[in-house]
């Protein structure tokens, strides 16, 4: 059965939960915890109804709880299906600049918040303007590092004592990302296929000049806030300002899958999963109904194993039912 919903190209489609591969396998428990996390946040009486509902299922009765108040639905625009990764990085850093940590995170200026479009990244770091205004929350001991804590959008910070500072997205300068992998492969340097996190870190390194001037070809600029009343032991924050969960927690369109609504992954590669996430996050590059990032966890493990993804699938809404029956043809 299909239907066109909300965008004009959308197909939706119902299925039943025996056509998901590997349903009955998945961890349903860890599942319905993860929805937990976000679900009070859903202010629709369709969603808080189940997040009720939810609160009082026991996890053994995970599973039946999916299967009683919701639909699967297959929400198709055209495009293939695409999963990648992300993740948290941890960098090295201290609360004060010294020959080691000399690489700033800043906060956001007030002027840049007054403007949709405020100053490149070469004038943000080469002009001075963000100089002896207290605008830093560490100093790192990596540019390259903090670069790639830009994309990520949050990250960790350890400090020499050993103790942490999270720090979570706090705005941006407003210009459009540009690519200094696709960048790479535009110059001859590498082939599409060859580039990845790890390959670019390493070529800026060895090429200290070369790789400034590279950082620069994308004058996206991301500020950060400092977070403090998330515990360690916690994920960081995702879009609905709740920590997100390794494997667990996936950035969707939120055009397409509203965020904190379970999603049903069947994806392939050389990773293979089949597993009940909840959408959680969104991305400026996740856009699509079947555009999905995965949140792998924390640290470099994390960051090689984000850097990886890049695979086919299909992932499946799960809604609550007369909001699924509500995207069917009306004849039906």
């Amino acid at each position: 059965m299909t239907a066109s919903g909300a965008q004009s190209e959308t197909v939706s489609s119902m299925l039943e939960f025996s056509d998901l591969q590997g349903w009955a396998e998945d961890d349903h428990a860890a599942a319905l915890s993860v929805f937990l996390e976000t679900c009070r946040d859903l202010k629709d009486p369709d969603w808080a109804a189940l997040c009720k509902a939810a609160h009082s299922q026991a996890p053994e009765g995970a599973r039946a709880f999916f299967e009683l108040f919701f639909r699967p639905v297959l929400i198709e625009d055209g495009n293939a299906a695409l999963f990648t990764g992300y993740f948290e990085p941890e960098l090295n850093g201290s609360r004060y600049p010294s020959g080691r940590y000399r690489y700033p995170v800043y906060k956001m200026p007030p002027e840049a918040r007054q403007t949709n479009l405020w100053l490149p990244r070469r004038d943000i770091l080469t002009s001075g303007v963000m100089e002896r205004r207290g605008l830093e929350i560490a100093w790192v001991d990596d540019p390259v590092e903090l670069f790639f804590l830009q994309i990520q959008g949050s990250g960790r910070i350890r400090l020499p004592d050993g103790s942490m500072i999270r720090v979570g997205y706090g705005g941006a300068n407003g210009h459009e990302y540009k690519s200094i992998g696709r960048e790479l492969v535009r110059r001859g340097v590498y082939n599409a296929h060859q580039v990845s996190a790890q390959v670019i870190k390493s070529w800026v390194r060895r090429n200290p000049v070369d790789g400034k001037e590279l950082l620069f070809h994308n004058p996206s600029y991301v500020f950060f806030r400092e977070v403090r009343k998330v515990a360690a032991s916690k994920g960081p924050l995702g879009a609905m300002n709740r920590s997100v969960t390794p494997m667990r927690t996936i950035a969707a369109d939120p055009a397409y899958t509203p965020l904190g609504a379970p999603v049903w992954v069947e994806k392939d590669g050389h990773m293979p999963l089949r597993r009940l996430m909840v959408a959680q996050d969104t991305g400026s590059a996740i856009k699509g109904a079947q555009r999905a990032d995965i949140f792998v966890g924390t640290g470099d493990e994390a960051g090689q194993t984000a850097g990886t993804m890049k695979d086919p699938g299909r992932m499946v809404v799960l809604l609550p039912i007369q909001r699924a029956y509500a995207m069917l043809p009306e004849d039906l």
